[in-house]
């Protein structure tokens, strides 16, 4: 054998032991390698589509991310990185790893004892390679990350993160507020900014489309559907008598206001039909506004009478004002589901 080709195989071992391939007894721990499940595909916010991949990552990163690739040890952007700060998921942005967790490992890429959020990191089964391994994921997006190995340190947990640097985005403390991850800055033993958020609490037919259309809004930071205005205690879509189905929408005040949110409110459904809303009829898809503050019923009053005075409507709307009351939140199942099923039923569209 010539040379060159014996110090490659010693390199190429190294390397591969490096991440852990040279490991032959897999994770133990309870859960740690289930098999593959596709119900751990479920998204915040729609994946990009492969072609929107390729332009937005590099050719190191696709390969990584998209088709469970591994980069060079020693030679990638964070094995060596001391900074403090928070490492997010390159594809969604999502929060995954903190520089409180990182420790050198001498394998040559980031390792981490333990996710920053347990829900946004998932563990799969790998037997690629002729070898069972656990494999990390991003929950959001389903992004190849690296795998889990019980080498860390005995003191931490015992578990090793071994990460690829190009599935990672480095978000550095004095960023975390700019980037909307201030909420992360105790760990770093500094304040995180005061709040600025307000609730807005809507119906106006299926929930599913109205979150949709919502959720999509310049300065809205969450959404959540649910049952409200009736009388029914700890409310369910088979048992919610009275209630509407609606939606609360948390949102920046600083970014958007309560009267521009009614606008489109006004604009994404029919406020002219009582107690239906397409196909669907019975009061639970009746039109709605339930305020928060005697400001927000000013405010709802005031955009009610503008849209009904405009002609945009053939007809008088019928949308009822009425104080917020208890809020059941609606089963999981119903959270963002036409992110979950993209083409799925939907009566909701914007008007011009």
């Amino acid at each position: 054998m010539r040379p060159r080709t014996i110090l490659a195989i010693l390199l190429l071992a190294g390397a591969l032991a490096g991440f852990g391939f040279a490991v032959t007894t897999p994770r133990s721990a309870p859960a740690a390698a289930p098999a593959p499940r596709e119900d751990l595909k479920v998204t915040d916010a729609p994946k990009p589509s492969q072609a929107e991949l390729k332009q937005k990552l590099t050719p190191m990163q696709y390969h990584v991310t998209q088709e469970a690739g591994t980069e060079p040890p020693f030679r990638n952007e964070f094995w060596n990185e001391h900074r403090e700060g928070v490492y997010v998921d390159v594809v969604s942005g999502k929060p995954l790893f903190s520089s409180k967790d990182k420790f050198d490992s001498g394998c040559g890429w980031p390792s981490f004892t333990k996710p920053l959020e347990g829900q946004d990191v998932v563990e799969k089964r790998d037997i690629t390679l002729g070898m069972v391994r656990t494999e990390v994921r991003s929950r959001a997006v389903d992004s190849h990350l690296g795998h889990v190995f019980e080498d860390g340190p005995a003191d931490r947990g015992g578990l090793r993160y071994c990460i690829n640097s190009a599935a990672l985005r480095f978000v550095p403390v004095t960023d975390l507020e700019k980037e909307g991850l201030g909420s992360f800055l105790p760990l770093f033993g500094k304040a995180a900014a005061a709040a600025k958020e307000e609730l807005a609490t809507l119906a106006g037919g299926c929930f599913w489309g109205m979150e949709d259309l919502l959720r999509k809004q310049p300065g809205v930071l969450g959404t959540e559907v649910g049952y409200t205005g009736g009388t029914v205690a700890n409310a369910t879509y088979e048992h919610h008598e009275g209630h509407a189905e609606a939606v609360q929408i948390r949102f920046d005040p600083s970014k958007t206001t309560y009267e521009a949110l009614l606008q489109f409110y006004f604009r994404m459904h029919d406020p002219t039909t009582l107690n239906r809303q397409g196909n669907d009829t019975g009061s639970s898809y009746r039109s709605a506004i339930f305020f928060h503050s005697e400001a927000q019923r000013q405010a709802a009053e005031k955009v009610k009478a503008a849209v009904d005075a405009s002609g945009k409507w053939k007809r008088p709307l019928v949308t009822e004002i009425t104080a917020a009351g208890p809020w059941w939140r609606a089963e999981d199942y119903h959270q963002d589901y036409l992110i979950k099923h993209p083409g799925g039923y939907t009566c909701h569209w914007v008007r011009d």
